[in-house]
C-alpha cells in the first residue's frame, strides 16, 4: 500500500490566489491517492472559486467567515478520513518525496504524534526557513536552522513541537489530548499542541527528507508586524499558562522576565515595542481563554523531561 493512501493532506487559505495553482499542482504531482481538503477562511480575492474550477478533485470546506488558522485546521482534521493528516500551509510548494517520507516517519513508533517537513525558503532555496520548532525557558519559540544554508540538518532528529506549516499528525491522538486551541486564531499554536502531546507522553520529529519550499508570511505579508506580533505576544503567554502547572512557572519566572524584557526592546528598535507589551498584557488578562492541560502526578516525569529540555533549549538557541 502506497503512503499516500493513508494521508490527508490539509490546506488552509486566506485571500491565497497567488499561491493555490502552484502549491495543489505540486501536492497532486507528489501524492495522487491521497486525500486533499481546502479549508476556505471565506477568501474575497477569487481564490476559492478558482481552486473549485481547476482542482475539482479537491474537496472544499468553504467557511463563512474568516475563523483563523487554528479553526480552519482543526475542520480540515475532522473531516479527514485516513489515520495520517498533514498540514500545509497554501504558500508552500512541495518537493517529490514529500508526502511519503512525512508518512513513514510516523509509521515506526506509535508515540510519535507528529513529524515536520524541511522548510526551504521559495525565493532563496539556498536558505533554510525552518528546521524544527524549539520552545525554551526564556519564553521564546524558535524555528532551528533560520536563514542557514539549507545544506544543513539532514538527519532525523526529536524536536519540541512541529512546524504546523508542513507537518503530519496522527489523527487518533487528536482524540486524546485535543485539538489545536482555536482562542488562538494563529500562531504559536502548533508549539501549544506539541508541547501538550510532550505533556502526554508523545513526541514529535523532524523529517528532513521530506523537503518543502515555504514563501513565507502569505498571508500576514511580513515577518513582523502589527498583526502577528499581536497575537504572537498573547499567544505566548497563554502556552505558558496551559501547559505549566504554577510551580513550573514559578521555576521559570527569572528565566522569563529576562527573556520578555529582550524582547521588549528588541520590538521597541523595530518600533513595535507598544504593540508587544500590549499582547503581554492581553495575554496576563485573557489566559484563562485557552484550554488549560489539567495537571495529573502521572504526566510528572514529562514535566520534568520538558523542563530540563527547556533549559537545554536556551543554548541550542545561542547555537543554532
Amino acid at each position: 500500500m502506497k503512503a499516500d493512501s493513508q494521508v490527508s493532506i490539509v490546506i488552509p487559505n486566506y485571500n491565497g490566489m497567488a499561491f493555490m495553482e502552484a502549491c495543489l499542482t505540486s501536492v497532486l504531482a507528489d501524492a495522487p491517492e491521497a486525500e486533499l481538503i481546502v479549508v476556505d477562511n471565506a477568501s474575497k480575492d477569487g481564490s476559492l472559486e478558482y481552486t473549485r474550477e481547476h482542482f475539482p478533485e479537491v474537496c472544499i470546506l468553504a467557511m463563512d467567515q474568516n475563523y483563523g488558522f487554528a479553526r480552519a485546521v482543526n475542520e480540515g482534521i475532522k473531516a479527514a478520513t485516513r489515520p495520517y493528516v498533514i498540514l500545509l500551509n497554501n504558500d508552500t510548494e512541495v518537493e517529490p518525496g514529500f508526502t511519503d517520507a512525512l508518512a513513514e516517519a510516523l509509521q515506526d513508533d506509535e508515540k510519535v504524534f507528529s513529524a515536520q517537513a524541511k522548510l526551504i525558503q521559495l525565493h532563496h532555496p539556498e536558505k533554510l526557513d525552518d528546521a524544527g520548532n524549539f520552545y525554551c525557558a526564556l519564553g521564546w519559540a524558535f524555528a532551528r536552522g533560520k536563514d542557514r544554508s539549507s545544506i544543513y540538518y539532514e538527519e532525523q532528529d526529536r524536536v519540541f513541537a512541529a512546524c504546523a506549516g508542513a507537518a503530519i499528525y496522527r489523527k487518533a491522538v487528536f482524540e486524546e489530548i485535543g485539538y489545536f486551541d482555536e482562542a488562538h486564531f494563529a500562531y504559536l499554536e502548533d508549539i501549544d499542541i506539541g508541547w501538550r502531546a510532550r505533556i502526554y507522553g508523545y513526541q514529535n520529529l523532524y523529517a528532513p527528507q521530506a523537503k518543502v519550499l515555504h514563501a513565507g508570511s502569505g498571508t500576514s505579508g511580513s515577518r513582523y508586524n502589527e498583526f502577528k506580533v499581536t497575537l504572537s505576544s498573547r499567544n505566548n503567554i497563554w502556552i505558558i499558562y496551559k501547559n505549566m502547572p504554577l510551580f513550573q512557572r514559578m521555576l521559570n519566572l527569572p528565566f522569563f522576565l529576562i527573556g520578555f524584557g529582550a524582547k521588549q526592546l528588541f520590538f521597541c528598535k523595530k518600533g513595535l515595542g507598544g504593540i508587544y507589551a500590549r499582547g503581554i498584557l492581553t495575554g496576563i488578562r485573557t489566559c484563562d481563554r485557552g484550554k488549560k492541560v489539567p495537571f495529573k502526578w502521572k504526566h510528572f516525569p514529562a514535566y520534568v523531561r520538558i523542563q530540563l529540555e527547556l533549559w537545554r533549549n536556551i543554548v541550542r538557541k545561542v547555537i543554532v
